[in-house]
Parts: C-alpha cells; sequence; structure tokens
C-alpha cells in the first residue's frame, strides 16, 4: 500500500473511470487528481487530501481517516451539467467496493456538495465540490 489518501485517490479515480453514468459525461482521461484549476472541460479532479492516521486495530491493522475534495468542472450547459455530474460522481463513490489492492473501506462519507461561482464568470464555468471523509484500514 502506499500513502493511504493516495490509495484512496486511486480506487476513487478506478471506480469512476469504470461507471458509465460518469463517463458518458466526463471523458476517463478528465478525471485526475492534481490542481485544481482544469486545463480540460468537463472533469473531475481530486486534489486537497489529508490523511489522519487513527491507530492500530486487530490483526496488526493500521486506521487512518482521509478527506479528498473532489472538484466539479463543466463549461458546456453551465449549472446542469456540471450538476449532473456531481449527481453521477456522488452515486459512484456511494456504490463504491469496500475492498481495494491493500485496503479496506470501514466507513466513506460525502457530508457536503458546494456549488461556487468561477472568480471569471465570463468564461461561463461552474465548479462543484464533493467532500469526501474515508475511514480506511490496510495491514502492514
Amino acid at each position: 500500500m502506499i500513502e493511504p489518501s493516495v490509495s484512496l485517490q486511486t480506487a476513487l479515480r478506478t471506480t469512476l473511470i469504470t461507471d458509465t453514468a460518469v463517463t458518458a459525461l466526463v471523458q476517463p482521461a478528465n478525471i485526475r487528481s492534481g490542481s485544481t484549476r482544469p486545463d480540460k472541460h468537463a472533469c473531475v479532479i481530486m486534489s486537497g487530501a489529508s490523511t489522519e492516521y487513527l491507530g492500530r486495530a486487530a490483526g496488526d491493522q493500521h486506521l487512518a481517516q482521509i478527506n479528498l475534495d473532489v472538484h466539479i468542472w463543466a463549461i458546456e450547459d453551465g449549472a446542469d451539467t456540471a450538476k449532473a455530474i456531481g449527481f453521477a460522481v456522488a452515486q459512484a463513490v456511494l456504490a463504491m467496493s469496500d475492498t481495494h489492492d491493500g485496503f479496506e473501506i470501514d466507513s466513506l462519507d460525502q457530508p457536503r456538495m458546494i456549488w461556487l461561482r468561477d472568480v471569471q464568470p465570463e468564461l461561463s464555468y461552474t465548479h462543484g465540490l464533493l467532500e469526501i471523509e474515508a475511514i480506511i484500514r490496510w495491514r502492514v
């Protein structure tokens, strides 16, 4: 297992690029981690990950809480397209498997989805932010 937040991001990207509802709206190459300013539209960008180590569990397992921001950007049809992407992403996250290569998800929540005005409104971007909180467990 690599660093817990990177492992979760990798599993989330795999989930999103294999979900047909998401890929009907966003090309798989535009679902990535990295900087939050898009270079292509529509896109889903995972960033702002933080890891809080929660300690050890039975059987030489380790626990961590991961907070991850998922940014949704769209320009075509503005808010309607962005909100459709956000809903598809949220549904895919809810259906995400608990077992992944090297770790298991004990808890996965989406406490908030917000829609932001872009700092350059003349470009007609719509930007959404889905917050994800997960508790994951792995063996060393």
